[in-house]
């Protein structure tokens, strides 16, 4: 009896862990919205840290990534904007500028200026919906650290699920509590600004058509 009790008990573990691995297969296999884009320019659109603020021109992480990618890259971060801010400039600054893919980045000045998370979470997917509607992929870059903004994290993972768009988590992750790495209390340094434009490439890499430099 006890034999056939243990055997039980190893067999649920079994199907667990099975079930587990299913759910992460399919997790992963999970189609991205426009993987066939037919546009041109790899855009960056966000706040101070796609803008680059704390840096000399040159040295955001957009102008990084540029070298990362055959894909021209174009700097549409500006400092200071919140998610109310950048989907009014969505239709200047994106959509008319052939995007092939778009690396969304907001929530940090959302935060800091206590716009309610709902309404964020409402303007970055709307900034998704007309994006993957122009044909382009959406990509949803997460600012949190640990268990700074960690519920930001958790609702941009799931928003990124829900709509086929591809998700690059805690890009400032070991930046923000390494003074060799950051300008100031928030923003990365140079040195900082290419570990975000490493991580960003990392992520969107497979979703690349074009051959990489």
């Amino acid at each position: 009896m006890l034999n056939n009790k243990k055997n039980i008990i190893i067999l649920g573990i079994f199907i667990i862990a099975g079930l587990g691995t299913f759910l992460i297969a399919k997790n992963v296999k999970k189609e991205i919205t426009n993987r066939n884009s037919g546009g041109r320019n790899i855009i960056c659109f966000g706040d101070s840290v796609t803008f680059g603020y704390g840096v000399s021109p040159g040295e955001d992480y957009p102008t990084a990534l540029s070298r990362m990618t055959a894909r021209p890259v174009i700097n549409a971060g500006a400092d200071g904007d919140t998610s109310v801010e950048g989907l009014g400039r969505l239709k200047n600054d994106v959509l008319d500028k052939d995007p092939y893919l778009v690396l969304v980045e907001f929530s940090g000045n959302d935060f800091i200026k206590k716009v309610p998370i709902d309404l964020t979470m409402s303007n970055i997917k709307e900034m998704v919906r007309q994006i993957q509607g122009a044909g382009a992929m959406a990509a949803i870059v997460d600012v949190s650290a640990g268990f700074f903004m960690r519920e930001y994290r958790l609702r941009l993972a799931k928003l990124a699920r829900e709509t086929g768009s591809i998700f690059i988590p805690a890009v400032l992750n070991g930046i923000l509590t390494n003074p060799s790495m950051k300008s100031d209390f928030m923003h990365p340094n140079a040195h900082g600004y290419k570990i975000v434009a490493q991580r960003v490439n990392h992520a969107i890499r497979p979703y690349l058509k074009q051959a990489q430099k």
